[in-house]
């Protein structure tokens, strides 16, 4: 499951495998400029944002917000989300059926696992107005285990990262608490569950593949895999640590010049029109890692010409780059128009001619 930012008074929820296709990354900062803003944390704080380690934070404050998390834990296990929306800060409370929907998916999952809690962290945004980028820096600079966060839109206020490891009979998972502190009480303000394998496959099996790939000349399959791999060892996305410095240096290594970044790139269809592509990034469907690509289209509520499209799209990509038929199981086609209507179709590798 792929969470996504959500700026509102605290910003963070998971969304619904149903809506991962439409509402992945199309609606948060893109992996390689949120990878980068964490990358700019580690070269200057803002006095007005301090981080904390267990270790600097007092007894009472961590055993806090280890309490806090395990409480919460517990009712995602035992599916209690009326509970949990009582826990959580009112604009998370007043929209709360993604998450509603992330427990329910995962709640026998996890509850069938061992969960092992990290030390948690404890932000503080100082100020008098919301922050528009948010910076945090945790421990000690050029650590190998320094921790830096990015969070857009923060209002003042203490705030508080906790990460519990959970071993479960479907691989490794990871639950995430983002606290808000109201009063003496810590609420909910963000919720992330992710599984750390895709197709049996961990992180680092992902790199190995990206660099096998990159060995073979193979750049968008590189570029891809480190971006899986990051994902997939990243408990949340605005999360950065030394390892994921490195694999996004490695990524941009290998970075092709000929994908979306800057703007839109051509693709010429299999029906000859050439399309304006916006946006390629992978995204598991079930145990599968398939690559989305996302263009622009005149009219995508007309779904007789998206699909007829999204055919076209989905058939000049592998013929323009036959090097994804290695990579992904899968392409997804999203015709985006002007209005915001979105239409996807999704075409099997082996059924690509």
């Amino acid at each position: 499951m792929k969470p996504h930012v959500w700026p509102v008074a605290l910003m963070l929820k998971t969304n619904h495998p149903a809506t991962l296709l439409s509402m992945s990354r199309g609606k948060q900062l893109s992996s390689v400029l949120l990878v980068g803003l964490v990358l700019m944390l580690f070269s200057s704080a803002l006095p007005a944002e301090t981080c904390m380690t267990a270790e600097e934070m007092d007894a009472s404050s961590r055993t806090a917000l280890e309490s806090t998390g395990k409480r919460f834990y517990d009712m995602v296990t035992q599916g209690d989300t009326a509970s949990l929306r009582q826990n959580s800060i009112p604009a998370v409370a007043s929209d709360f059926g993604g998450i509603e929907a992330a427990v329910n998916e995962n709640k026998a999952t996890l509850a069938s696992g061992k969960a092992t809690g990290r030390p948690p962290y404890l932000l503080q945004a100082g100020g008098t107005q919301p922050l528009a980028r948010a910076e945090f820096y945790c421990g000690i600079f050029n650590s190998p285990d320094r921790v830096g966060f990015v969070i857009p839109n923060l209002p003042p206020g203490n705030y508080a990262v906790v990460i519990e490891d959970v071993t479960t009979d479907k691989g490794p998972y990871t639950v995430s608490f983002v606290l808000q502190q109201q009063g003496t009480d810590w609420k909910l303000g963000g919720f992330y569950v992710k599984s750390g394998q895709v197709g049996g496959h961990d992180g680092n099996w992902f790199i190995n593949k990206a660099q096998e790939f990159k060995n073979k000349g193979q750049r968008h399959n590189a570029y891809f895999y480190y971006w899986e791999a990051r994902e997939l060892m990243a408990p949340v996305p605005f999360m950065g640590t030394s390892q994921l410095d490195k694999l996004y240096d490695a990524s941009q290594q290998v970075a092709p010049a000929d994908l979306p970044g800057n703007g839109p790139v051509d693709l010429v269809g299999a029906n000859g029109k050439t399309y304006k592509v916006t946006q390629m990034f992978p995204t598991n469907v079930g145990s599968d890692l398939d690559l989305v690509v996302k263009y622009q289209s005149n009219n995508a509520s007309d779904t007789v010409q998206a699909f007829s499209d999204n055919m076209a799209v989905m058939k000049g990509l592998v013929a323009k780059y036959p090097e994804y038929r290695d990579g992904f199981a899968a392409i997804v086609a999203r015709a985006v128009d002007g209005s915001g209507h979105d239409y996807g179709s999704l075409l099997a590798m082996k059924d690509i001619k």
